[in-house]
């Protein structure tokens, strides 16, 4: 076996980002990966003669060429080109406002055409809105100077030209919400975006939101015309050109050490020798299964005993193969987001039930890219959130009744929420639960945000303490 600078374990996006760093920086670097396949959940898999995109609903912070984000830059860094659709609208949000009156608005992409459609909603807002669209920017703006400062922020400065990042940074989004007087419908409307994050508003940091609101806002959404796996296809072939080495149907089985310093990593090929291992894998896996308990740092098994109790949203979704267009079957608008109420608290809460849940994410890839399916026919899908307790309770043969009976709720209340009937023109459906997610992915139950955002582990506690 050859020795390697770095092993990088997992070749999903966030693994294979890590190992193209790695080989641009000089270092020998192997990529392992227990699938035949890169990508992870940036992937695609085949129903019939449709192509489906299992987890990717649109990237944020990717931008046009004219004004990119941080993820078109590091493309460019990385000397890689992805063909992109541009999504034409932030989000369509069918629910009922705090006060119960229905809600069902339609929130375009660029900050002041989302300004301008905030006030034809919610008229008189437009004042609070540019208050928190500039609160939004100085959040951007201080991250992106405490991480140019390598850990050597200066807190003069900080104070000086962050200050209002300094003072919302520790908060949820809820209470700066509340603090900044924005009107409750306007809240409404905005909260929507919580379920991207996994976690309610009252749970939320503020810092988390500000950044993926104002990037999706700011610069639009796209996806990949030949679905999330043509990133990751896209990144290996790169890797492979700067001098990595990738191994598939390769699975890590533990980490080697010579005293308390990694020596190497053991696979199902056998033993690599190297002196650095980055690791894309859920670490509760790591310190539970893959390395000495005695090397297990103390501050890690604190963390583990917290992530225990605190995993995220464990996602289930349904995946439809139409033999009609989205304009024959009414489907208008790319994403539409469905919940009972916009009271984000009470939402996640009735998550936990079937019997409460009335959350769904509608989406049709074709109203972004025409050509994402054959001629004459459309791709969508439906996303929820699901509980641990009731899956993990059931029997197989009540799985699988439990499972068409979610899918039948969800279409029903598209039904009833849109007006589209997709039942007729079902020509390919799968589902996967909770438990599909965490078989193929390695997550534990299946929660697909990770583990909830804590106030002590979110991102102005993990800056400070660099």
């Amino acid at each position: 076996m050859k020795k390697y600078d770095v092993v990088v374990v997992g070749a999903g996006n966030a693994g294979l980002s890590a190992a193209m760093q790695m080989a641009l920086a000089g270092k020998k670097t192997l990529l392992i990966e227990q699938h035949n396949l890169p990508g992870g959940c940036a992937s695609s898999f085949r129903r019939g003669r449709f192509e489906i995109e299992p987890s990717l609903h649109e990237l944020c912070d990717l931008g046009p060429v004219e004004n990119p984000g941080d993820i078109r830059n590091i493309f460019n860094q990385y000397g890689i080109n992805v063909e992109w659709k541009q999504v034409p609208d932030c989000f369509r949000v069918i629910t009922k406002y705090s006060d119960g009156s229905p809600m069902d608005v339609t929130m375009p992409s660029g900050i002041d055409a989302f300004i301008d459609k905030m006030e034809e909603y919610v008229p008189g807002s437009r004042a609070k809105m540019v208050e928190l669209f500039d609160l939004f920017q100085e959040v951007l703006d201080g991250i992106a100077y405490i991480s140019a400062s390598s850990g050597h922020a200066d807190s003069n400065v900080l104070k000086e030209k962050y200050p209002n990042m300094l003072r919302t940074g520790a908060y949820p989004a809820q209470k700066v919400f509340d603090a900044l007087k924005l009107p409750k419908k306007c809240q409404d409307i905005l909260s929507i975006y919580w379920s991207y994050l996994g976690v309610d508003m009252d749970h939320l940091a503020f810092i988390h939101y500000a950044a993926m609101v104002h990037k999706y806002v700011s610069r639009s959404a796209y996806i990949p015309t030949h679905t999330s796996h043509e990133i990751s296809t896209a990144m290996t072939e790169r890797f492979r050109e700067v001098g990595g080495e990738i191994w598939f149907n390769c699975r890590a089985e533990e980490f080697i050490f010579d005293g308390d310093r990694l020596s190497g990593v053991k696979t199902s090929m056998g033993q690599v020798d190297c002196e650095l291992a980055t690791v894309n894998i859920n670490p509760d896996i790591i310190y539970g299964k893959m390395m000495p308990k005695e090397l297990i740092p103390e501050r890690e098994k604190k963390l583990s005993a917290a992530r225990n109790r605190n995993f995220g949203a464990r996602m289930f979704t349904c995946y439809f193969g139409l033999n009609k267009t989205a304009e024959e079957i009414g489907i208008k608008d790319y994403s539409i987001f469905m919940s009972g109420t916009s009271d984000s608290v009470k939402e996640y809460k009735s998550l936990q039930s079937s019997a409460t849940n009335q959350y769904a994410i509608f989406l049709c890839y074709n109203i972004c890219n025409p050509s994402f399916s054959p001629e004459g026919t459309c791709v969508v899908s439906l996303t929820t959130m699901a509980g641990k307790d009731e899956w993990s309770k059931l029997t197989e043969d009540e799985y699988f009744r439990y499972k068409t009976q979610l899918v039948q709720k969800m279409l029903s209340q598209l039904k009833l929420k849109t007006g589209i009937d997709i039942t007729p023109y079902i020509e390919e459906a799968t589902v996967a639960t909770p438990w599909t997610f965490a078989r193929y992915l390695g997550v534990p139950e299946g929660s697909g945000s990770g583990y909830m955002t804590a106030h002590w582990g979110g991102m102005m506690a993990r800056m400070q303490m660099l």
